[in-house]
């Protein structure tokens, strides 16, 4: 199973931990029917990133919390309706080209990977602009175009990523909105490959008797 690339940055603490309480002092193992030990439901972390926001659309994420690896909200310090507006603002951006609103949408700084896996830190706008041609290039372009929701995946309190890691979105404050903050041309590349690989697959399947 190919590993997604994780971004090479570590996140603030987020007020989200406190869910977990604070370390045990000299107590005894919990016992059965103890819930001090357990992870926070995806409800209480809601609750905490609605805390921070003004306006929360709490039927979205209600019904959008939960994706692979685990409930957003939990996972990323932010809503499923902050990330849903900002893949919407990238996919736009994305697809008509506009690189003004495509410079909106990006964290700092911003890790890029190139296609051999060098890696390069870009700490301001100016940087972004002056290789944005190479990072934003159309298979780049590509993929953010076709960003969903439903095809997210959260990693352990690091944020939501696409494409095996390619491209990760995190915040910066508990309740935010996410920012584009690592794209990674190397694992965009394997992706695409072990997609192809897997249609390969698929289309060598054995068709039933009863479909025949």
């Amino acid at each position: 199973m190919t590993r997604p690339a994780l971004p090479f940055f570590i996140l603030p603490p987020a007020a989200l931990l406190a869910l977990g309480g604070c370390e045990p002092q000299e107590q005894a193992p919990a016992m059965d029917g103890d819930r001090s030990e357990q992870p926070a439901a995806p409800d209480d972390c809601l609750l905490l990133v609605w805390s921070n926001q003004n306006a929360p659309e709490v039927e979205f994420d209600r019904s959008h919390d939960v994706a692979e690896g685990g409930a957003i909200s939990c996972a990323t310090g932010t809503s499923p309706s902050q990330f849903e507006a900002a893949i919407a603002a990238l996919r736009d951006a994305a697809r008509s080209g506009n690189k003004a609103r495509m410079l909106e949408e990006i964290g700092l700084p911003l890790m890029y990977i190139d296609a051999s896996g060098n890696r390069r830190e870009l700490n301001g706008r100016r940087d972004v602009d002056a290789v944005f041609d190479e990072v934003f290039d159309p298979h780049t372009l590509n993929a953010l175009g076709r960003l969903d929701l439903s095809a997210m995946t959260v990693g352990g309190e690091r944020g939501g990523f696409f494409e095996l890691g390619a491209l990760w979105l995190v915040v910066d404050e508990d309740g935010g909105r996410p920012r584009l903050v690592t794209i990674n041309r190397q694992a965009l590349d394997e992706a695409a490959q072990a997609a192809k690989a897997q249609a390969v697959r698929n289309q060598g399947e054995p068709i039933p008797f009863d479909k025949q």
